[in-house]
């Protein structure tokens, strides 16, 4: 499998394996001191600091305070080398378009899909609801001057239904993570591989064709103008068939639409072509 080679280990002695940033070797084990997950979550809470939330809103729960791993605005220590950053929008409505507030660029590596065929350089990362991205920033290309930076939504959001059109200012984002920046250089054996997972070609014509269109009805959710039944099976496909599947999305909501135990490849977009993007 082409995913062995991101073993998690930067000093990997493999020729063909990707070294991304991990850790240290530990005796069996790698320590993924340079590995850090960051799980985004907006809470709400009580008057006696319990995590609430109103199940009769339909519209979609936003909470008033941005948590990562679990803390509102959190500090972590970095040294002037690459990390990678596993983040994961875990909130239940909340889009975030996340940022570092000096607007430094990172190397996007993974999403939902896996890696991607080739690393692809980027200000920031747009997560809707359980969406991932997988980053590689590089620390040791601040100035020596710069001792802390946040990473930051810029994503405006006043209701469940989705964010607004215009990102804020960087000056009225909302702090995620404050990262203290150690003052002195060290060794970093990791790299970023300019190819990674590459996808082989696709055949579409005469493929089987779906249409599935998601809209809005008394305050819920439809597909086709159905809604949901767990009870009901919508589609049966053939094991190992593609089938070629169209989302039309109306309704004024905007949630990620995904679908589990598979992945797809993105044909188009808005009638564009995204040369077979992974899903």
């Amino acid at each position: 499998l082409f995913n062995d080679k991101d073993s998690g280990d930067e000093h990997d002695a493999n020729p063909d394996a990707f070294r991304l940033p991990s850790g240290v070797p530990d005796g069996k084990r790698v320590r993924n001191r340079y590995d850090i997950p960051l799980l985004l979550i907006d809470m709400r809470f009580d008057q006696n600091g319990v995590q609430t939330m109103d199940t009769a809103n339909m519209d979609g729960h936003l909470g008033d305070k941005l948590t990562v791993n679990g803390l509102v605005q959190p500090y972590f220590e970095v040294e002037r080398r690459k990390y990678r950053f596993r983040i994961l929008n875990s909130g239940i409505a909340r889009f975030v378009d996340v940022w570092f507030s000096n607007g430094m660029t990172f190397d996007v590596i993974a999403n939902d899909g896996n890696l991607l065929p080739a690393p692809v350089t980027a200000q920031s990362v747009k997560l809707g609801v359980a969406e991932r991205m997988d980053i590689v920033v590089d620390f040791s290309e601040l100035p020596e001057t710069t001792t802390e930076i946040y990473l930051v939504n810029r994503a405006e959001q006043l209701d469940g239904r989705g964010p607004q059109r215009d990102l804020l200012p960087m000056g009225q984002s909302a702090r995620l993570l404050k990262l203290n920046i150690r003052p002195d250089a060290v060794e970093d054996p990791s790299r970023i591989p300019q190819v990674m997972r590459p996808l082989g070609p696709i055949t579409t014509t005469g493929l089987p064709r779906r249409e599935w269109k998601f809209d809005r009805r008394n305050g819920m959710w439809t597909v086709n103008n159905e809604f949901f039944n767990p009870n009901v099976s919508r589609a049966t496909v053939v094991q190992g068939q593609p089938e070629i599947w169209h989302f039309d999305t109306n309704g004024g909501w905007a949630h990620p639409i995904h679908f589990h135990l598979e992945e797809g490849r993105i044909l188009s977009y808005n009638g564009k072509s995204v040369a077979g993007t992974m899903l």
